[in-house]
């Protein structure tokens, strides 16, 4: 039986608020290397955060859809009751609040452009068409009758819209040039982004399976994803000492050093366990372990100058 999607706590829990910390993670990245390069404006902080939190929401929400659908979720799938699945949202009500969170999202962004860029100009243009691509690729991923995320390219997906894009494209709003070295700390949200969807693919790698989500684990096996975590977590931190060791000055800038306990904790803990269920706290601390890489880094460069 459905029960009422009037209710507040299933939606809660459908917009999945351990993910934003991530989401938030580029956008504080780009900030802070904006500011790094003497140009930063608090209002565009501000919307491009708001953008990015109902994106992460949409693409949260067309998830928990996509896979009720397709039969990725399912009663004996491992990991947080999703609220379609488990009939706590209909999919009617499901569908509406998709509709509704792209359209706050693509009105923020907006408003975001607008900020940035002036209305007419050409960056605004290029930008509101990368806007669409992004409202299209949250949903995408596991709405429709092709997928993405079904046939793993979601870690393609997430290194584009939570490394490449959302840092400098975050860099570019505030300062409106490209800069080729920011690359660097771009890889290295984009890579810790793949780790945490990389757990949560080893955590759900039965359950995909049977319902023909070919994600990386389940190409490769769980032993192997294993092995690809760490290699994202340590291609991931090299990426940005090699960006701080082009950029030389105060060792301060070595700050974010203090992550790699963090980092090793999540790794060697996903390579010591053997049932999947346990990978789920792991998901949030690495999450969380990214904001802090972030944040710490970013403090570093702008004491170091």
């Amino acid at each position: 039986m459905v029960r009422s999607g009037y209710n507040i706590s299933p939606w809660i829990s459908a917009f999945r608020l351990r993910t934003l910390p991530l989401a938030l993670a580029s956008i504080g990245m780009g900030s802070f290397l904006a500011a790094y390069a003497g140009d930063f404006n608090l209002e565009v902080l501000v919307l491009s955060a708001l953008t990015t939190v109902f994106l992460q929401i949409l693409s949260n929400l067309s998830n928990d859809y996509g896979d009720s659908v397709h039969g990725a979720d399912h009663v004996g799938r491992i990991g947080p009751d999703r609220a379609v699945q488990s009939g706590a949202i209909s999919y009617q009500s499901m569908k509406l609040a998709i509709i509704v969170v792209a359209i706050l999202s693509l009105l923020s962004g907006i408003y975001l452009l607008y900020t940035a860029f002036g209305f007419g100009t050409t960056s605004f243009l290029y930008f509101f068409l990368l806007g669409l691509i992004s409202i299209a690729a949250a949903i995408a991923y596991t709405v429709g009758k092709r997928p993405y995320g079904y046939i793993g390219l979601g870690d393609i997906s997430v290194l584009l819209f939570f490394g490449l894009v959302g840092v400098m494209g975050t860099f570019y709003l505030h300062t409106e040039v490209f800069n080729g070295l920011i690359f660097l700390p771009a890889f290295s949200c984009g890579f810790f982004s793949m780790a945490v969807l990389n757990l949560n693919n080893m955590r759900d790698i039965e359950s995909d399976k049977a319902a023909g989500k070919l994600s990386i684990p389940v190409r490769i096996g769980y032993k192997n994803a294993v092995y690809y975590h760490w290699i994202l977590l340590i291609a991931g931190f090299l990426a940005s000492l090699i960006f701080v060791w082009l950029n030389q000055g105060s060792w301060f800038k070595y700050l974010f050093l203090i992550s790699i306990p963090l980092l090793l904790r999540n790794a060697i803990a996903v390579q010591n366990i053997d049932d999947p269920k346990m990978l789920d706290p792991y998901l949030k601390q690495m999450a969380i372990t990214t904001l802090i890489f972030v944040i710490t880094f970013g403090i570093g460069l702008l004491q170091g100058l």
